[in-house]
């Protein structure tokens, strides 16, 4: 948790490209794999890179994680931003 907590830092400061390395290396080591704010977050850089693809499916993995009402209907969301 620390680790993506530092990743979304780095994104911050360093830009997008820097942060969804550090989410990658995490999610590669099987760190938080199961973890829907991990493939949230790697979804939202992708996003703001413009890498679509990878973001609709980094956001469906953490919507098949995602257990909690309210982070759902903001994934779904964001799902359906991304198909327009």
């Amino acid at each position: 948790m620390v680790q993506l907590n530092r990743a979304v830092a780095l994104a911050m400061r360093d830009g997008p490209t820097v942060g969804l390395a550090e989410v990658d290396a995490i999610l590669a080591r099987g760190d938080l794999k199961q973890y829907h704010l991990a493939h949230a977050a790697r979804a939202d850089l992708c996003r703001r890179l413009g890498q679509r693809r990878e973001a609709q499916a980094s956001y469906e993995r953490a919507l098949a994680l995602a257990r909690q009402g309210p982070e759902r209907r903001f994934l779904e969301r964001r799902l359906e931003e991304m198909s327009k």
